[in-house]
């Protein structure tokens, strides 16, 4: 599912216009976008959690090249942790 697509699942469960789903769609994925930047995380209840981790600098491989060994800088990354109600509902989707 595209972003398109999550607007029109949305406005058709809010009973909203497709506009006034994007502005809330946009909204909050800026809101979330903001709070990572400045290091808070974003909790659910049930759903999950947004947070932002470190990860390290390391020593990889050159895929093209495995013999040439290359310097990945650490940096800092989005995470996102599912609840306990969010992998319930997926683990019980109809899969058998």
């Amino acid at each position: 599912m595209n972003k398109t697509e999550f607007v029109s699942r949305v406005a058709a469960e809010a009973d909203i216009s497709n506009g006034d789903a994007q502005k809330a769609v946009g909204a909050v994925l800026k809101v979330i976008e903001d709070a990572l930047k400045s290091g808070e995380d974003v909790a659910f209840a049930g759903f999950g959690k947004f947070s932002v981790s470190e990860r390290a600098a390391r020593t990889g491989v050159n895929p093209q090249d495995p013999s040439k060994k290359v310097e990945i800088p650490a940096r800092t990354v989005p995470r996102f942790t599912p609840g306990a109600v969010l992998k319930e509902a997926v683990a019980s989707g109809g899969r058998k």
